[in-house]
């Protein structure tokens, strides 16, 4: 059995206004296995799409390099943006050392309420995947259920859009489940009939081009 332990402390910081929460990293991240191209940071892994979609987004110009130099301009961009990183995730055990979602068990969750009350500028949780099982949302269901924290649905089209209210500080919180930025989910994105509406108008649009579009207006 695999303990795939979060490799990152959640980044957090006084002004931060919005909060990606996603699962895990891969379980390479967690033991220092890294390959050539991935970020030792938050969302690094050469294979997702986070990252790039936001280079896009705001034209940075990051390096996608196992450097310190491209650890800072992630921070420094988050900083200058105002958004913090808490994945939900402190720990899973897998019979399978992979990334899946589903393959995660004895699962220990870290307290996102808890930092909430404590960084009370955020008021938009942006989920890095929707409701499936073990994914964000899904996580943070439980999360709330379990402090008896009402859940609100504002908009079930994809990207869905829920409000609850803090137990303790009784601010109000968005959330916005986006199209996870990983390729196991272009199925999914290619299901959607926005997405075929669009491929149809122009066949070189992509499932990547989709998840741009998406991020753009959260973030």
């Amino acid at each position: 059995m695999f303990l795939h332990s979060h490799p990152y402390e959640p980044f957090l910081f006084e002004n931060a206004t919005k909060l990606i929460v996603g699962t895990l990293p891969p379980p390479r991240f967690t033991v220092g296995d890294l390959k050539e191209g991935d970020v030792n940071f938050c969302y690094g892994s050469k294979d997702g799409q986070l990252w790039p979609i936001l280079n896009s987004i705001f034209d940075l110009d990051l390096l996608f390099e196992t450097t310190q130099k491209a650890i800072e301009q992630r921070k420094s961009f988050l900083k200058q943006r105002r958004i913090g990183i808490c994945d939900i995730v402190e720990s899973a055990e897998r019979d399978k050392i992979d990334a899946s979602d589903l393959g995660m068990q004895n699962i220990k969750l870290r307290n996102i309420l808890g930092y909430l009350e404590k960084y009370t500028a955020i008021d938009t949780l942006i989920f890095t995947g929707g409701n499936s099982k073990n994914g964000p949302e899904y996580f943070f269901r439980k999360h709330l259920k379990d402090h008896g924290v009402f859940f609100k649905n504002i908009s079930d089209v994809v990207p869905r859009i829920h409000e609850f209210v803090h137990p303790t500080t009784l601010k109000k919180i968005r959330t916005v489940s986006l199209t996870a930025p990983s390729g196991a989910a272009n199925r999914a994105v290619g299901s959607l009939e926005l997405y075929k509406k669009m491929k149809d108008e122009n066949p070189l649009f992509n499932t990547v081009d989709f998840r741009i579009l998406q991020y753009k207006e959260y973030f």
